[in-house]
């Protein structure tokens, strides 16, 4: 659809908006203004044409109330395409879309619907066979998407340098607070102006990069939904972000996103899909000189072998990411977006490996190499690798080193909504349960209980073993 067709057909009708556009813009502005208590420009509506959603509800509400005025008869929001009630099915985004043009429009879907609050899709669980699909699609595909397009919004560099932009700001929010803390504002952006520039004009080589910086954004959806514990509507946007890769050619973008989709798989207990999902990431670029990435993917499929329980396979793939690191140089590389996994952030790898092997001496010693003496800057992989350390100190039998190091794991999370940081502790809760009553446990637990992070024993819930840092 290019723009808003819904909202100009009613607006025609009420006798807004004759057939050319040319006139009824600031009337239109002005009654949309005596219903909201509020001014109103014919700008505003321009951008509501052009597909913009008004971001607050009063405004929403006072166009239909517009409408409804001259009509008289009632408007909802989604008969002028602004969402509202309407039935939603919740295996929306579950399919690896053939045709970019349906990716896009159930990209766009999946976020309108998000906004909405639709609880079919926010409540919905995983469906494995949808990372077999993603990823088998992915890795056969030999499509070339022609990325040209004639909407009404001339794209140029300018909009695709505000993209990134912005999806670097939320990008560093992410890290630092948690993806619960700025998520809803990330998809607003992107349903309002991304999906704008995605329906808008531009040729080939503007195509490629408009949708290159598209799929990032959406990834970046992805990663912090799934941080906020809405796994079901996480996966979905992995699988649409994985489709937006595609169209670009940039197979290092596009198992990035497998990688990520490994990242979650495990998180959620999913083991043998997180390693061929991470396997599928490696058979995919191969050959596209990336050496941080391979790195990158051995790890993620040695955390998945971990939890296995599969030591041998395990140990191969810790050897070939800590290979593949030693030879990678991030100043050529070009999956240059993977920079972020520096000496610490593969020693965290490795100490939740060890960790989950068993190996608490060897588990203590990589997470102690991870955070380092200097903090890394993501606060929430911090968290992740503090929380390991006390699991570790914890299975050697150092209790109350184990709850001081927890305890200052519990503050670094104050600043934190991240549903997987929960995990973390409801693990380590289990963990110490097992250790008994003692003075030390019992002072500990009565300063945990101070913090945002610690839940009462009754309200704990049981983990699915899983839990992976991101930064």
């Amino acid at each position: 659809m290019e723009g808003n067709e819904q909202l100009a057909a009613l607006m025609t009708e009420a006798g807004f908006l004759r057939e050319d556009g040319s006139v009824g813009l600031k009337v239109f502005a002005r009654a949309v203004g005596r219903q909201a208590g509020r001014t109103y420009t014919h700008t505003y509506v321009r951008r509501w044409l052009d597909g913009t959603i008004p971001r607050d509800e009063p405004t929403r509400k006072a166009i239909t109330a517009a409408l409804a005025d001259r009509l008289g008869r009632t408007v909802e929001q989604h008969e002028v395409g602004f969402g509202g009630p309407r039935k939603v099915s919740p295996d929306l985004g579950l399919a690896y879309p053939e045709e970019l043009s349906v990716g896009v429009t159930v990209t766009t879907g999946l976020w309108q619907a998000d906004l909405d609050s639709v609880s079919a899709l926010l409540t919905a669980p995983v469906n494995v066979a949808a990372w077999n699909e993603a990823s088998l699609s992915w890795l056969v595909s030999n499509r070339h998407d022609m990325l040209s397009y004639a909407g009404k919004r001339t794209v140029g560099p300018a909009d695709i340098a505000g993209i990134r932009t912005t999806t670097e700001l939320f990008d560093r929010l992410d890290g630092q607070h948690g993806g619960g803390h700025a998520r809803r504002a990330l998809v607003e952006f992107l349903r309002t102006d991304l999906s704008v520039l995605l329906n808008g004009m531009y040729a080939e080589d503007v195509g490629r990069e408009l949708f290159r910086a598209a799929a990032e954004a959406a990834l970046l959806g992805a990663w912090m939904t799934y941080d906020a514990g809405l796994h079901g509507l996480a996966q979905r946007y992995f699988v649409q972000a994985l489709r937006l890769a595609q169209s670009t050619g940039d197979r290092l973008l596009g198992a990035s996103i497998l990688d990520a989709m490994s990242h979650q798989a495990t998180f959620l207990g999913k083991y043998r899909e997180a390693a061929n999902l991470a396997r599928a990431a490696r058979m995919g670029t191969e050959t596209a000189g990336s050496a941080i990435a391979l790195a990158h993917y051995s790890a993620m499929e040695a955390r998945a072998l971990a939890r296995l329980g599969d030591v041998a396979g395990c140990d191969r793939a810790m050897a070939a990411a800590v290979r593949d690191f030693e030879r990678a140089n991030l100043e050529s590389d070009p999956a240059q977006w993977f920079g972020y996994f520096n000496e610490s952030e593969l020693a965290a790898e490795l100490g939740h490996c060890n960790r989950d092997l068993g190996r608490a001496v060897d588990a203590s010693t990589y997470a102690e190499q991870s955070l380092g003496p200097t903090p890394s800057g993501y606060v929430r992989s911090d968290f992740f690798a503090t929380m390991v350390l006390a699991d570790a100190h914890l299975a050697h039998g150092n209790v109350e080193q184990a709850c001081h190091v927890a305890l200052s794991a519990l503050q670094i999370g104050e600043q934190l909504k991240s549903a997987r940081c929960g995990t973390y502790v409801a693990e380590f809760q289990q963990r110490l349960s097992g250790v008994g009553k003692s003075p030390v446990v019992a002072d500990f637990v009565e300063q945990a209980r101070a913090t945002t992070l610690w839940k009462p024993e009754d309200a704990r819930k049981a983990p699915s073993r899983g839990g992976l840092p991101r930064s």
